[in-house]
């Protein structure tokens, strides 16, 4: 199983979640486990996901998910599991 983290950050707002999961299922990418949280007006989410099977390329959907976030004045990226855990490693 290929897996990877997506993160977005940003001011909260109605229907970021489901713009975020909406453009997933489309790219035929799967939810692993998600974290969400609101902190003084600030939507911070984690998503662990499988890309397995999914019907683009990386890049493809690094450049999709960041023009979903500008949309929506977020910051949304998508990282290999291995890049992430290198660089927040202690």
């Amino acid at each position: 199983m290929k897996k990877a983290v997506i993160t977005v950050l940003g001011n909260d707002k109605v229907g970021i979640i489901a713009k975020v999961c909406t453009f997933l299922a489309g790219a035929n990418i799967n939810i692993l486990d998600i974290s969400q949280t609101i902190l003084s007006g600030y939507f911070n989410m984690v998503m662990v996901v499988d890309i397995t099977s999914m019907n683009k390329n990386f890049e493809e959907v690094a450049e999709n998910l960041s023009s979903v976030g500008e949309e929506l004045g977020l910051n949304i990226r998508i990282q290999h599991t291995e890049i992430f855990d290198a660089m927040h490693r202690i």
